[in-house]
């Protein structure tokens, strides 16, 4: 009885939502726009010197950053 109530069920629901008229369009706006075609004069680019440093070794900053040491990183004895 409950499956024969479950089947009618969902084809009661099935053919309800199959009758619902839906002639609803829905327009959209849009936005026209115009080529261009003029372009703008190119701006100069300042270019300044700075000063760089150079070390002997490559990435020696970033190597020493990275080899840190805690307290806590030193063997201790039992």
């Amino acid at each position: 009885m409950k499956t024969v109530a479950t089947i009618f069920f969902i084809i009661f629901i099935g053919t309800a939502a199959s009758a619902q008229d839906r002639n609803e369009t829905v327009k959209v706006e849009t936005i026209e726009m115009g080529i261009v075609t003029e372009t703008a004069a190119s701006k100069k680019i300042e270019r300044k010197q700075e000063v760089t440093r150079l070390y002997r070794f490559k990435n020696s900053r970033v190597k020493k950053e990275l080899s840190f040491a805690t307290k806590r990183n030193s063997p201790k004895m039992a």
